[in-house]
């Protein structure tokens, strides 16, 4: 039996791919890269077995990635992650710094929507009573 086995069904990169979102290619950056916190174990035929806690894994990393988690931090926390206990102060610095620059970027979205909103019902209330005509005309 192997190690994939032991931890679960073994899940090929396609199935993989589809539970993460994380197109094949992706996926062996990720592994190249060493954005995995173990290895991934192949067939005697040389094809990826991942197991469900590989995927666990990804799907946290699909969401650091997506919310602009750079590529070099995230590294830095797969490795601390691999490292095992003893390091979880590091590790939540890490995180919390990533999540206080998303919270600065939330804050900055939202002031941005406060204002689209606003330009929204400018133009909803001018359009509703038929004076729309040179809103933001640029030739005076």
């Amino acid at each position: 039996m192997t190690t994939a086995e032991t931890h679960g069904k073994a899940l090929s990169i396609g199935e993989v791919s589809e539970r993460t979102g994380l197109s094949v290619h992706a996926l062996r950056f990720y592994e190249r890269e060493g954005l995995l916190i173990g290895p991934v174990h192949r067939t005697p035929g040389g094809r990826r077995q991942y197991t469900s806690s590989n995927v666990d894994w990804l799907q946290i990393c699909v969401k650091l990635r997506e919310s602009g988690m750079p590529l070099s931090d995230l590294k830095r926390f797969t490795e601390l992650v691999r490292q095992g206990p003893g390091n979880e102060a590091e590790r939540l610095r890490l995180l919390d710094a990533h999540r206080q620059r998303v919270d600065a970027q939330i804050q900055a979205l939202e002031e941005c929507r406060s204002v689209i909103a606003w330009k929204v019902d400018v133009y909803a209330e001018h359009l509703a009573r038929g004076e729309a005509g040179g809103l933001w005309d640029p030739t005076p």
